[in-house]
């Protein structure tokens, strides 16, 4: 599993199943983080020039936004399954 500094992901008390490899990415570098580029393009393509009255019109257009770039695999894979990670799901023991 590739995860970033964030502090839940570095305490003491983050219990790691024995199946699980941690591949910690260096810290401050979001540009490494795959998920961050997704969510990048859900604001780009969601969220461009608008304004929201409510958190709840927020929710709505992550509801209809997220299901579409999910089902987009080309796209979503363009953005996420850069070649070092795809090697490490396919070295994964």
């Amino acid at each position: 599993m590739v995860i970033d500094r964030a502090s839940s992901h570095v305490a003491k008390d983050l219990v790691v199943p024995e199946n699980i490899r941690l591949l910690r990415l260096p810290a401050y570098a979001p540009e490494l983080n795959p998920q961050e580029h997704v969510w990048d393009e859900v604001r780009e393509k969601e969220f461009p020039n608008r304004v929201f009255s409510d958190l709840a019109s927020v929710t709505g257009q992550l509801e209809r936004g997220l299901p579409q770039l999910a089902a987009d695999h080309g796209r979503l894979r363009s953005i996420s399954a850069w070649p070092w990670i795809v090697s490490l799901i396919l070295n994964a023991n």
